[in-house]
């Protein structure tokens, strides 16, 4: 795939990205998106989202692990449900509470979730990446999440297909395309080499996305 051709793809969730974790800022949520939440999707839905700032507490102290289990963990319990099952559109990029509000998402909204709370408890940008792969066994387009322990180690990946976390080396199963953070986007090419082609600051402004997330942190 082109460099550009990445770019075009990529800046609109990266956009995504940039926005939620300078206005997201720590959990926990306030009574008032709470109560929104509440009235609007019901008892079942508030009860995840007071899960999910019950699990912040949880793991901001705790070891980077720990946090990238429970975070993994907490999320692979919603439903997978296709974009157009779901949102009926081909390609929606949900965010983590239109996620846990709906229980339902496919696995960019998943990745995008863990990528997010793991920035809000205290995991660096710099160690996340989420990354597109091609999922060989599924003979399909698939989104994970990668936490290195350094730029150069051997990631572990955390999957809404599988629930155990396991290193990069050991998931055959998936064939890396590009990844991204908040920073920037790097092309995977042959024999395992990462080229940086793309930086946030360089992003393009997001109207729809970027609306429904003012919406919601206008609740905070």
């Amino acid at each position: 795939m082109a460099a550009a051709s990445v770019l075009n793809i990529c800046r609109p969730l990266m956009l995504a990205l940039v926005i939620w974790v300078s206005l997201i800022g720590a959990l926990p949520l306030s009574d008032r998106l709470l109560d929104y939440i509440l009235e609007e999707f019901g008892p079942e839905a508030h009860q995840r989202l007071l899960r999910w700032q019950d699990l912040s507490s949880l793991a901001i102290n705790a070891p980077v692990d720990r946090k990238l289990h429970l975070v993994n963990s907490f999320f692979n319990r919603v439903q997978f449900v296709s974009d157009q099952s779901h949102w009926g559109e081909e390609d929606y990029w949900a965010t983590p509470v239109e996620l846990l509000a709906t229980n339902g998402g496919d696995c960019e909204d998943f990745s995008i979730a863990k990528y997010l709370t793991l920035r809000a408890i205290g995991v660096p940008d710099e160690e996340l990446r989420i990354i597109y792969v091609k999922a060989l066994n599924l003979n399909q387009a698939h989104m994970v999440l990668a936490w290195y322990e350094t730029p150069d180690a051997d990631p572990l990946i955390l999957d809404n297909l599988i629930n155990h976390i396991k290193p990069a080396s050991q998931r055959t199963d998936l064939e890396p395309v590009y990844s991204f953070n908040g920073e920037g986007i790097w092309l995977n090419q042959q024999a395992g080499i990462r080229q940086r082609v793309g930086d946030a600051e360089k992003l393009e402004r997001w109207q729809e996305f970027n609306q429904r997330l003012t919406d919601q942190l206008d609740r905070q």
